[in-house]
């Protein structure tokens, strides 16, 4: 919605009239057609669009760890080799996007405007478990898009500042919730992915083990599912990883998933069969 003030100097009156703590409401009273939701449904059938997998998630005592891979793909051609899939939603979250990368892109950005208006208007950040259910509203919202194969199915993880931990929330396409205890994935290669975390993963895993959990996780899921991208040493190509903790969200750096997937590399050669140890 544009606010066109060259003729009056003044806002329109939607922007100054009291209303909900929700931009997704305010949308939805003003300019209800920009809300993905409520945009023609395109014709029946299986529309070719590019998809992104794969996502995983872990936590620790300090926190939790989001992390996906760059690969996207359009039936069986990859349609890019280096997107990013994994995003902050606010200072103390971030959410991970699998299944149709435009739109999944697109409810990310409405998502991050969602807090930042609710937290503007309350003054207040909303709880973490207030933000899992805005987001299952918003799947809910695209599910007319998801029948006709348009789904977006994401990740979100972050540190509860109330519970003092790191929690993890994944969804189905009718934006049904589920609290993940530890570990989760989503994703053509989260079947893979999750085998991978259910072996490595401990309780008592330090920040730099479970960031190297996640990789191993990725790395192993690219191995049997083709739409996964694994880490490409020729093209520097890595998986993004992010930490959420009591400081916040934080992005690893190029060189320091670079330094992960060389150790994790290294030792594959050194192991052929598998790493039995690729966390100490």
């Amino acid at each position: 919605m544009e606010a066109n003030t060259r003729s009056t100097g003044r806002l329109p009156a939607a922007f100054l009239t009291p209303g909900s703590s929700s931009f997704m409401d305010f949308l939805g009273a003003h300019s209800p057609d920009l809300l993905p939701g409520n945009r023609p449904l395109p014709p029946a059938g299986v529309i070719e669009a590019p998809h992104g997998t794969t996502i995983v998630a872990a936590s620790f005592p300090g926190g939790v760890v989001l992390a996906g891979d760059r690969r996207a793909t359009m039936g069986n051609v990859i349609a890019q080799r280096d997107i990013e899939k994994v995003f902050p939603a606010d200072e103390y979250s971030a959410v991970g996007i699998a299944g149709t990368a435009g739109l999944a892109v697109e409810m990310v950005k409405l998502f991050q405007l969602e807090l930042e208006h609710f937290e503007k208007v309350e003054g207040v950040q909303l709880s973490l478990e207030g933000k899992a259910n805005r987001l299952s509203t918003m799947i809910r919202g695209n599910l007319g898009m998801a029948m006709q194969g348009l789904a977006v199915v994401p990740l979100f993880a972050g540190w509860d500042v109330d519970r003092q931990k790191g929690r993890i929330f994944s969804y189905d396409v009718t934006g049904g919730r589920s609290e993940e205890h530890g570990f989760a994935a989503t994703g053509s290669g989260s079947v893979f992915a999750r085998g991978s975390l259910k072996k490595l993963f401990r309780e008592n895993l330090t920040e730099s083990q479970t960031t190297t959990l996640v990789v191993q996780a990725l790395y192993d899921a690219a191995d049997d599912d083709s739409a996964t991208g694994g880490p490409d040493l020729a093209r520097r190509i890595y998986p993004i990883v992010t930490v959420i903790t009591d400081e916040g969200f934080r992005k690893l750096t190029e060189a320091q998933c670079s330094e992960i997937v060389r150790a994790i590399h290294d030792r594959r050669l050194e192991e052929p069969d598998g790493p039995r140890a690729a966390l100490l």
